[in-house]
């Protein structure tokens, strides 16, 4: 039996709000870190595993109906949680069964340590990532995701992280970039994959591996490779201290043109565009 910490919520209360962004007090870096859960500090996509292991090819052809961009993550998870049994015990054990990057925990300790605030935004579930962080040793940081709950006889989804006005992604990355930015910090984002599309657009340094390689080259978007937490903490570490000698180091946000949302694609859409009408010129 899983000791209470380690299990989903069951009840139905009201979800929590984003956390709030930590001010930029003077002689701290101005550097905020973005991190995926799903395949970048696990080392699977958590939620993949779990919807083909319990439903299998139910899901697949939603799931390939995301990859190609015709399907919001929203309503892909939405219509399949539906379908998880109401017990969480065979979904906890899934999830508990992936393993994750073992160096992650040591750069989140640096980096608070030097400052930086770091998060993880994860379009999936939600409800495995921050008993998965804890078994870790990583200390406290902000989770921004859904809020997955088992109850009723059902399981289903809440998004308090999602964007107010567009209805694509469940939880919407963009705007925690957005958040970081408008408090005067570079945002460097870490990824590996297609949920980090509308994270990695808008970021000002951007961290890829997997399928986020691919995507950065199609997209012209510049980006470093990475292979794991303990080469970003070297980075790290030597980009504050370029900083702490010549803050010109590190360049600030600069605005980049809006590829979602209802900037462009107006109003309450569920399903993004055409990917070649998905991109137009503006941004605050």
């Amino acid at each position: 039996m899983l000791p209470d910490s380690q299990r989903p919520a069951r009840d139905a209360s009201a979800p929590s709000t984003a956390a709030p962004i930590p001010p930029l007090r003077p002689g701290q870096p101005p550097l905020a870190l973005l991190v995926d859960y799903d395949g970048t500090i696990s080392l699977t996509d958590v939620s993949d595993k779990i919807l083909y292991s319990l439903i299998g090819e139910a899901y697949a052809q939603e799931d390939a109906a995301y990859t190609d961009g015709l399907l919001g993550s929203r309503t892909l998870f939405a219509s399949q949680v539906k379908r998880l049994p109401s017990d969480p015990g065979p979904v906890i054990a899934i999830a508990e069964a992936q393993p994750h990057d073992p160096t992650f925990a040591p750069f989140v300790r640096c980096a608070l340590e030097l400052e930086v605030p770091v998060e993880v935004v994860s379009d999936g579930f939600g409800f495995f990532i921050e008993p998965a962080l804890r078994r870790l040793g990583v200390p406290d940081i902000p989770i921004i995701t859904a809020r997955t709950t088992f109850g009723g006889g059902r399981a289903s989804m809440e998004f308090p992280n999602g964007h107010p006005d567009c209805f694509v992604c469940g939880t919407c990355k963009r705007q925690r970039v957005f958040a970081h930015q408008a408090a005067g910090r570079t945002v460097a984002f870490v990824g590996d994959g297609e949920s980090d599309r509308y994270a990695a657009a808008y970021s000002d340094l951007i961290f890829a591996k997997g399928e986020l390689v691919e995507l950065c080259r199609r997209e012209g978007w510049a980006f470093a490779p990475w292979r794991d937490f303990a080469g970003l903490q070297d980075w790290l570490e030597a980009t504050v201290a370029a900083w702490r000698a010549n803050p010109a180091r590190l360049a600030a946000p600069k605005p980049r043109p809006f590829i979602c949302g209802p900037e462009v694609w107006g109003g309450g859409r569920t399903d993004p565009p055409a990917r070649d009408a998905a991109s137009a010129p503006g941004r605050p």
